[in-house]
């Protein structure tokens, strides 16, 4: 089995965990469909953020003076297969062109010097492809809804600590790419918190009013959280933010939110999953 399998079937066993180089990492699975073949190709990538539902990766080929494979298949084919965590949901492809792709490409180098030098070496200019979410709200997961809830959950876990990791490594500037990362994590707890209040909240309370009590003190934390994401928000807004104010407020985010997961999934998990079957 060579490399590239056995990460993939690391990731897919693991919810999209794996150890070796990329342990830690931003990676995905992008499943293409072969430029001359038709079949479809499976090929891990580390990724990055670039909104909600959006994310870049770099055709690199570890500094190849040729394009990978799977950068000519989504040429030829854009429409893509996207694996991230327990999710997989369709993508469009969309290779950068001009000064989009140029900023794009610096806020990478600015994060990880290591793309510079692929380029480098390769003697091309690097594509840069955004790869974008075809359907709108969170893509497929988990059958059980408790386990989806967790499965989202366990996401923005992921990418916090990550996060506070890059924040710990950074400089006393802060880079393009992270300033990024950070306000995409912002919208899309935003995204998720609201959808809790307006759609699952509500439901819930319908068939079980004896939780009224408990939903209302997560509305309150969503509310607290909010105004948490608000004074991260507000650092990142300047012109050239405080690492230690960042610092501060992402340690301050952390705190607040695994808590709050923790209690909503002790309430609503057993019931979500018991309404399942």
């Amino acid at each position: 089995m060579n490399f590239n399998q056995q990460v993939i079937e690391e990731f897919r066993a693991n919810g999209g965990r794996v150890g070796g180089p990329f342990e830690g990492g931003r990676l995905l699975l992008l499943t293409t469909t072969g430029a001359r073949t038709g079949a479809p190709r499976t090929t891990p990538l580390g990724y990055l953020p670039d909104g909600v539902g959006r994310v870049l990766v770099i055709a690199s080929a570890g500094g190849s003076p040729k394009h990978p494979a799977w950068f000519r298949n989504l040429v030829a084919h854009p429409r893509v297969t996207v694996e991230s965590g327990a999710f997989r949901y369709e993508a469009e492809a969309v290779v950068l062109e001009g000064g989009e792709r140029d900023r794009a490409f610096a806020r990478a180098v600015e994060s990880d010097p290591g793309w510079a030098e692929y380029e480098a070496k390769s003697g091309r200019t690097l594509p840069v492809v955004a790869l974008v979410q075809t359907t709108e709200g969170p893509p497929p997961g988990p059958e059980r809804p408790g386990d989806m809830l967790v499965a989202v959950h366990d996401a923005f876990r992921d990418e916090l600590r990550r996060i506070r990791a890059e924040v710990a490594a950074s400089g006393p500037g802060l880079c393009a790419q992270l300033r990024v990362n950070c306000l995409v994590l912002c919208q899309g707890l935003g995204n998720h918190h609201a959808g809790e209040d307006l759609m699952l909240f509500p439901g819930v309370e319908e068939g079980h009013p004896e939780l009224a009590p408990a939903l209302a003190l997560m509305r309150e934390q969503h509310e607290a959280l909010k105004a948490v994401l608000d004074e991260l928000r507000a650092v990142l807004a300047a012109d050239a933010p405080d690492r230690a104010a960042l610092s501060a407020e992402v340690d301050r985010l952390t705190a607040g939110l695994e808590a709050h997961l923790d209690q909503e999934e002790d309430l609503l998990v057993p019931l979500l999953n018991a309404a399942a079957r």
